[in-house]
């Protein structure tokens, strides 16, 4: 990776801060952008079914919200979640195991429960995203957003908000005692995410859930060691130059 990269992932940091929402009042800030992006945004959602203008589920309760922060401006630029499994009741389904046939069973069967989580609404505000015909995905796979606001620096630097959301994910599950992560994946993701060094393993059919999607797992040390063999200054993003 070039020197120019580098000084990408380390200006990040300078523009935006991770935030984990643990507090009432960030959690309704999660659930704000959510709602613009789910339902004004995407259109994925009916506005109408959220009138408080909050996005909000029965997982979130038992989910670990992860903001990422604009400094200059204050305003938040994207958000994730990981929902855990019931510590009480670890066989209770996972949002992805009751909307998708799950049937890779030499995958599955070496999973703890206990350990698993499921990454969910992860998005990016359309601010922060870049070009025009990425209005209606939920992650910015490349960039240019013309707005006198940000400086060509900061620019630069959102392609990386998605990594930042990632290395939260990452925090967050190190944190909870997480080794396992599911996700519903659409191609173009996919594909974005292995040329990166993050190959998700498809775990069962394509489905239409929200959109076509693949039913996928990735055990998060394998997620780290072919980062840090593919691209050493994302492993460094990725855990905070090995803190997590």
């Amino acid at each position: 990776m070039n020197s120019n990269t580098v000084n990408l992932f380390d200006l990040f940091n300078d523009y935006f801060e991770k935030v984990p929402a643990t507090s009432d009042a960030l959690k309704k800030e999660v659930y704000k952008l959510r709602y613009q992006v789910y339902c004004l945004e995407i259109a994925g959602y009916k506005p109408e079914d959220y009138p408080d203008g909050l996005e909000s589920d029965e997982y979130d309760s038992h989910s670990i919200h992860y903001l990422i922060r604009h400094r200059k401006s204050g305003e938040y630029a994207a958000t994730t979640r990981i929902i855990l499994t019931d510590a009480n009741n670890p066989d209770e389904l996972l949002p992805i195991e009751t909307h998708c046939t799950i049937d890779n069973v030499a995958v599955t069967q070496t999973i703890d429960r206990r350990h698993l989580a499921e990454v969910s609404r992860f998005c990016v505000s359309k601010s922060f995203k870049k070009r025009k015909n990425e209005a209606n995905t939920l992650t910015p796979i490349c960039a240019d957003l013309d707005q006198d606001f940000f400086t060509a620096d900061e620019r630069r630097t959102f392609p990386h908000i998605t990594f930042a959301l990632i290395a939260s994910v990452i925090k967050a599950s190190r944190e909870h005692n997480i080794d396992t992560l599911y996700g519903s994946m659409e191609l173009p993701w996919l594909r974005f995410l292995a040329a990166s060094g993050i190959n998700f393993v498809k775990i069962g059919p394509l489905v239409n859930y929200h959109g076509e999607r693949w039913p996928c797992a990735i055990k998060i040390d394998d997620l780290l060691n072919d980062v840090e063999k593919k691209n050493k200054c994302l492993w460094e993003m990725l855990t905070n130059k090995g803190r997590f």
